[in-house]
């Protein structure tokens, strides 16, 4: 049976029903590591301050290392009994190394270990997710390489607007991404503050160094007021925001992957790997994985907007409310990694149909601006040369042809202006090729965006 640490005030002993309501440790037990990390940080930090002996402080490093060892190996499962994650480490040091065990809570309090722990887990997991927004921008920019001529329409209103390349309109979504990483870690910098030796809320009678301790746990700095070390939560609704973010850019590109992959678009086929089949229709190739990510984005921003709701109406220091903290936290970063690490192969492995891409941009008359465009640089007024484009469109639409298939006799019937270089003019390879600005779907503009997504990358 687990024992209660704060039994004394108390009877220590609660309804088996308040028990499951109060505990935490089937969630914050994933933070076995960063709980162990940081008692031994705290072991250290006693010790060097005197608080304790030295060989006290020893002896509770190496237990709380075979701690994390067994726990590691298997050898030592987590008491699912226990309250909470503190509680358990501190039980089983208790058991294995006495009165010495009981040393360790000395000077520190639940409220700011488990602010430590948190932050600790976060950044770790931080780390992780930035390192696979990494991969994806990889993926990304290898397909993005590959299709730098690859003539598309490019789409405002969700209808076909001017050519773009396929590579130009991928490296939309490397940007966002790139962003995305450095939200992840601006982000960081506030959440690398280390909280512990706060206590309860009004810090400690005992002489610690809180810098001491903030120093080999890896943060910069520590919290400069006890009470906000204990309470605060904004790095966890930071990372929950980035997180939301996040996912709205992978919706964003799976919104796109299942339209493209439609029998409607035929842009893109992805792999067998990453598609299923239907229960009854023989011929469905469904886009479940990217349809997903789209739907997993929902529960994200409930994450989000359940730790803000928690956290509006809390007074000062800790609150109990603010265990539920947790929960949402961990699972927006496992759903934030599951998506990521489903896009990268996911994107990786799809096969580009130029063809239809090509087919759909010369059946939505997206050159036509660059037919107005041709008439103006002859000398036609805009608005002129506008309505004259319109009419050409107009007329093609109905006789089921486009631009390309005019006769230049058939041009010079809407003005004498028309050339044999119209054709030159019109055609999308050109229209691409001429968006030399910078930023723009020419090849040499999106050769620059290339480089400029492998830079970033670097770093």
């Amino acid at each position: 049976m687990a024992v209660k640490m704060w039994a004394g005030r108390t009877a220590g002993t609660t309804d088996k029903r308040a028990d499951d309501f109060n505990s935490s440790i089937s969630f914050d037990s994933r933070m076995y590591r960063q709980d162990i990390k940081g008692s031994m940080a705290h072991a250290s930090m006693l010790g060097a301050k005197g608080i304790i002996s030295k060989e006290e402080a020893d002896t509770l490093i190496d237990g709380l290392e075979k701690i994390l060892n067994d726990i590691e190996s298997g050898e030592l499962a987590i008491n699912m009994e226990c309250e909470d994650i503190h509680m358990f480490v501190e039980q089983v040091l208790t058991e294995r190394l006495g009165d010495v065990g009981k040393k360790l809570h000395t000077a520190r309090s639940r409220n700011d270990q488990v602010a430590l722990d948190l932050r600790m887990n976060l950044r770790d997991e931080a780390d992780t997710v930035i390192s696979l927004l990494k991969e994806l921008i990889d993926a990304l920019l290898s397909q993005a390489k590959a299709n730098k001529m690859t003539i598309m329409p490019g789409y405002t209103h969700l209808q076909r607007a001017q050519p773009i390349t396929f590579a130009h309109h991928l490296l939309a979504y490397c940007m966002m991404l790139l962003r995305d990483i450095d939200r992840f870690s601006d982000m960081k910098k506030r959440l690398n503050i280390s909280p512990i030796g706060s206590c309860a809320l009004a810090g400690t009678t005992y002489d610690t160094d809180r810098f001491y301790e903030a120093k080999l746990l890896g943060f910069d700095g520590v919290c400069q007021n006890s009470i906000d070390g204990v309470s605060d939560r904004d790095f966890a609704v930071e990372f929950l925001n980035c997180s939301a973010t996040l996912m709205m850019h992978l919706s964003r590109l799976s919104e796109e992957i299942i339209l493209w992959s439609s029998w409607e678009f035929k842009f893109v086929e992805l792999s067998d790997a990453y598609t299923t089949g239907s229960s009854i229709m023989p011929q469905k190739k469904n886009p479940d994985m990217a349809e997903l990510i789209r739907g997993k984005t929902g529960r994200v921003y409930g994450d989000l907007i359940g730790l803000l709701t928690t956290l509006k109406g809390l007074p000062l220091a800790y609150n109990k409310d603010m265990q539920e903290d947790k929960e949402g936290v961990f699972d927006a970063v496992d759903t934030v990694k599951m998506c990521l690490s489903i896009a990268i192969p996911m994107i990786a492995t799809m096969t580009v149909r130029a063809d239809n891409m090509k087919k759909a941009a010369q059946e939505g008359f997206i050159n036509a601006t660059d037919l107005a465009d041709y008439l103006v640089k002859k000398g036609m007024p805009f608005r002129t040369a506008y309505k004259i484009s319109g009419t050409i469109v107009a007329e093609c639409i109905k006789r089921r042809k486009v631009l390309e298939d005019l006769t230049l006799d058939e041009y010079k019937t809407y003005s004498e202006l028309f050339d044999t270089d119209i054709f030159e003019e019109i055609s999308l390879e050109t229209c691409v090729a001429k968006r030399i600005s910078f930023g723009g779907t020419s090849v040499s503009s999106v050769e620059k965006q290339i480089a400029f997504v492998e830079t970033e990358l670097s770093k």
